[in-house]
């Protein structure tokens, strides 16, 4: 009868234990808390589309992807035609940082130039369409002069400075020949940026690349010639080969970071700084960017 008793009380405090393991696992997964042990197959995708403007989201998503046990890997979904050369460089770091810890793959649609090419560069691996738009290796930097209009309008500018080419690429003055060499300095040094992480991303030497880094375009099957991306194929095939790279066995998962829930006041103070930018660069005539320009792109 004791044995009875004991073996009936095992099997409850068994039972005791099995569902509290079970109600914690549970939680976990309803306030999805990163960390977790869990068997599975799973890819994390990310999307980088229209102009690269500010790099913060998508920090934040990879290293939640980084952080998470249950994903595996990573694939970047890439259709932009580049943007501002500071959040390009920043996403480009944090790239090259994640491959260290778990295999990135990107996928390009229908256009990944300039900048939407350099945060590519340090991927473990690249699929482009055959029809991809990419490459554009080079810096752009846009310049107005409306010096004429004023003084047509009657409307004279007068600037107080601190140094001689505080006010360089102003477009309310002439350009100098000293102001054309100073902006061009900063022009060629980042364009020295941009062929170097081309050429560590991609383990192709620096002059290979400085041939082809003239701000020309390729279609995917040529950027494939000359070892721009790794191979031809579709958003699947990446998925695939992140799948086999991360050694998950059958159909991966895939995992979509939440959407960004934005409140009225967010939409305001987006708006408000996104025009405070644009006054900014209006007044002072430059904008550098890692960007792909023409009509047919945009």
């Amino acid at each position: 009868m004791k044995s009875k008793t004991l073996f009936i009380g095992l099997g409850v405090g068994a039972s005791i234990v099995a569902l509290f393991a079970f109600c914690i696992v549970a939680a976990k997964l309803l306030l999805n808390e990163k960390n977790i042990i869990f068997t599975g197959g799973k890819i994390g995708i990310i999307e980088v589309q229209g102009m690269i403007v500010d790099s913060s989201e998508f920090i934040k998503q990879l290293h939640e992807f980084r952080d998470n046990d249950r994903i595996r890997a990573v694939v970047l979904r890439i259709d932009s035609p580049g943007g501002a050369v500071g959040p390009s460089q920043e996403m480009y770091e944090e790239v090259r940082k994640f491959t260290q810890k778990k295999k990135m793959v990107v996928s390009m649609g229908s256009l990944a130039a300039s900048g939407g090419y350099y945060i590519a560069a340090p991927a473990n691996m690249i699929f482009a369409n055959p029809g991809t738009v990419t490459g554009s290796i080079g810096v752009l930097m846009k310049l107005s002069n409306i010096q004429g209009l004023l003084g047509k309008v009657g409307l004279n500018s007068f600037v107080l400075k601190s140094g001689k080419f505080k006010d360089s690429g102003s477009p309310v003055r002439s350009m100098t020949k000293e102001d054309e060499q100073i902006l061009q300095g900063v022009i060629d040094s980042m364009h020295g940026q941009f062929v170097k992480a081309v050429a560590d991303g991609r383990k192709i030497p620096v002059e290979e690349v400085g041939r082809i880094a003239d701000g020309r375009i390729f279609s995917g099957e040529q950027a494939l010639r000359f070892k721009l991306v790794d191979r031809l194929g579709n958003l699947q095939d990446a998925v695939s080969e992140a799948a086999k790279m991360a050694g998950i066995k059958g159909e991966p998962e895939l995992v979509y970071p939440p959407e960004k829930k934005k409140s009225l006041i967010d939409f305001i103070i987006e708006g408000t700084s996104d025009r405070i930018a644009n006054k900014l660069r209006l007044e002072s005539g430059i904008s550098a960017r890692y960007e792909l320009r023409g009509d047919s792109y945009q």
